[in-house]
């Protein structure tokens, strides 16, 4: 079944485990949309046919008694109610409106700004270094430099970095206008707005390169404002974490 819905409507390959639930809610609409076009073309057909001017040379301003315009509507008022109640509200839920908790969860704080992506983990001690707006003359993200909790800490442009398998959260906002956290192989999509923090989360799956876009217009270069996700093993990851530690881009 699967195999003949990604046939219909072809997606862009699947790489987060949260992300199945996503495809599923958008096969059912799109399945729904589908069946209604094709139904509409049908009776379109059919009026065209049966309503003829040859047929019909005289004018009945009388409509012509029937049920199944209203069986229909109402089956499809079903179907949309089916939708909302028992797959759109779960969905959110689950994956928006709670935040996971647990040991195997990591956090990474992203930083946009026209036109780029900055990305502050925090270091071996696992303790992120305070930020403030006073000191982003000094570095794009504004990091302390007198906390000893952030010397430690790493900053990327355009590239993050993830283990497979293990659940992220990412704290988002912006320095500037309203951007919009776009990562289509994670079905993950957020609104990043200045004096705001606003949360998604995701647990990669596949190792590889993803791409990161920007996917709410926010200025002459919105078309350039990309980044790279690398997803790798735990292993390669700790080892990146070591070899850079420290380094602010």
């Amino acid at each position: 079944m699967d195999n003949i819905l990604k046939l219909i409507f072809p997606m862009q390959p699947l790489a987060s485990i949260e992300g199945r639930d996503n495809d599923t809610l958008m096969y059912l609409i799109h399945g729904l949309i589908l069946v209604l076009f094709v139904g509409w073309a049908i009776y379109y057909i059919v009026v065209l046919i049966k309503f003829r001017r040859s047929k019909n040379p005289q004018v009945v301003h009388v409509p012509a008694a029937h049920k199944i315009s209203s069986a229909v509507e109402w089956g499809v008022a079903a179907f949309e109610f089916l939708l909302l109640f028992a797959f759109s509200i779960p969905f959110w839920a689950v994956h928006v409106a709670s935040i996971p908790e647990g040991r195997n969860i990591m956090e990474v704080k992203v930083v946009a700004q026209q036109f780029a992506w900055n990305f502050h983990y925090a270091g071996p001690d696992g303790k992120f270094g305070r930020a403030s707006a006073r000191f982003l003359e000094d570095n794009p993200l504004g990091l302390d430099p007198n906390d000893p909790n952030g010397r430690d800490d790493i900053t990327t442009m355009n590239q993050m970095y993830l283990p497979v398998n293990k659940t992220v959260i990412l704290r988002m906002t912006s320095k500037d206008v309203i951007h919009s956290f776009a990562l289509p192989a994670m079905r993950v999509k957020q609104d990043v707005i200045p004096g705001m923090t606003t949360s998604v989360w995701f647990t990669p799956n596949k190792i590889g390169q993803f791409e990161i876009v920007c996917s709410q217009l926010c200025g002459v270069g919105h078309y350039r404002m990309r980044g790279v996700l690398s997803v790798v093993s735990q292993s390669d990851f700790d080892q990146w974490i070591q070899q850079n530690k420290g380094i602010h881009d």
